[in-house]
């Protein structure tokens, strides 16, 4: 297991959701949250567009590495204790992970009202 930096959009309700949940699952503290909105977020994401980086989440290894959308799961998983054989089936199933990360992707602001969380403010339109 190693840190990853996971990179989310601290204006959207389900993101800030989602990552309240991978923190509680992250017994070891491996997962350093940074909002897309930061800095930190861009120098990271230095050879990211600036409109390409707000349309999805970004995991960010300790060497440098970035995947984005569907793609982070396998390493955002593989740093969680329990996350191992999840991130198996990611790997194993890249087309399919991609797909439903775009998925919840254009449905994140209804999915955030059914959990009570504030709209996203970002066009999901574009994460097609």
């Amino acid at each position: 297991m190693s840190e990853v930096n996971l990179l989310y959009d601290e204006d959207c309700g389900f993101c800030r959701w989602s990552v309240d949940k991978v923190l509680r699952l992250d017994a070891d503290r491996l997962v350093r949250p940074i909002a897309l909105q930061s800095e930190e977020a861009r120098a990271l994401l230095h050879d990211v567009d600036p409109e390409t980086r707000m349309l999805s989440a970004h995991v960010v290894t300790e060497d440098g590495h970035v995947y984005s959308g569907g793609a982070l799961a396998d390493p955002l998983f593989r740093s969680l204790r329990w996350g191992k054989p999840v991130a198996a089936v990611t790997r194993a199933l890249p087309g399919t992970t991609d797909r439903v990360y775009r998925l919840i992707a254009r449905n994140r602001f209804r999915i955030g009202a059914w959990l009570g969380q504030d709209a996203c403010g970002v066009d999901v339109r574009h994460t097609d």
